[in-house]
């Protein structure tokens, strides 16, 4: 079936493929983007002749994060509980949906991954990285904290700190290091490495893999990392009750211009990202 901004194939035996397809937007998350994304993994999880999923970005990179450029509280994708924190509460939510399905999916990141492109990298199970990927949650510098608080819990304590007291990126190469990623690559070679990471986990019959898969999140999940990402979506919420925050936040217009220049303006002074000089 037609999609807006994804693309969908089947590029090896049992693999289905997403591309997030807005690249003008630097494939940024609205609303019937993340929908398209739940649909076409749902599907595969139902799917008998498929056993593992890969996402990855079509352009420059993976995904900047969240459309900030759109009211993303309009048209969400499933119902989430009302009141404050509600947004973050919705897509942590639909991120832990990824982490639930029974089938594997794989993240394919390149470019820059950011924001809430972090959040989906993070719910996929395995993230394979080009070396040059750059990773990173710089809302943490003027707005608020994650929304899926996942930084302590897959590159430690003493990094999580650092990034989440900077907002810096992590390349990929550190990436992987650190533990956010599976494996770092050169570009080029990133395609055909997730392609065969694929095809040899798909070898595995589907009743086994996704017992192998859950055994994997049972333990993180009895050590806390559930609810603690949960918890973490009030902490995001009482963010936006500040008034670094609230001053912020003001001069948000929804257009692509505004948009760009209070971006440009949050990362001038750290001198990264789009402000970066060569």
């Amino acid at each position: 079936m037609p999609y807006q901004h994804i693309l969908v194939d089947d590029p090896r035996p049992r693999v289905r493929r997403v591309t997030l397809n807005r690249p003008e937007k630097r494939n940024a998350l609205n609303n019937r983007l993340r929908a398209e994304v739940f649909e076409v993994l749902e599907q595969a999880d139902r799917d008998p002749d498929i056993s593992i999923s890969i996402v990855r970005g079509a352009g420059p990179c993976f995904s900047a994060g969240y459309d900030l450029s759109a009211d993303n509280r309009v048209d969400q994708p499933y119902h989430s509980a009302a009141g404050p924190g509600q947004w973050s509460r919705h897509v942590v939510e639909g991120w832990f949906g990824i982490w639930d399905l029974a089938k594997p999916v794989v993240a394919q990141v390149h470019g820059y991954c950011l924001a809430g492109g972090t959040e989906l990298a993070t719910a996929c199970d395995i993230v394979y990285v080009a070396d040059d990927a750059q990773i990173g949650y710089p809302p943490v510098r003027l707005m608020s904290p994650p929304d899926m608080q996942y930084h302590p819990w897959l590159v430690g304590m003493r990094r999580a700190m650092e990034l989440m007291l900077t907002g810096d990126a992590m390349s990929g190469r550190e990436a992987a290091e650190w533990g956010f990623a599976t494996r770092s690559f050169p570009l080029e070679e990133l395609d055909a490495r997730a392609l065969d990471f694929a095809e040899r986990a798909a070898k595995v019959p589907i009743e086994l893999q996704q017992l192998n898969k859950r055994s994997v999140h049972r333990a993180m999940e009895i050590m806390g990392a559930r609810a603690a990402m949960r918890a973490g979506t009030e902490i995001q919420a009482l963010a936006f009750t500040t008034e670094a925050s609230r001053n912020y936040m003001s001069t948000f217009r929804r257009d692509g211009g505004s948009v760009k220049s209070q971006l440009d303006q949050r990362d001038a002074t750290f001198g990264d990202y789009r402000t970066r000089k060569e």
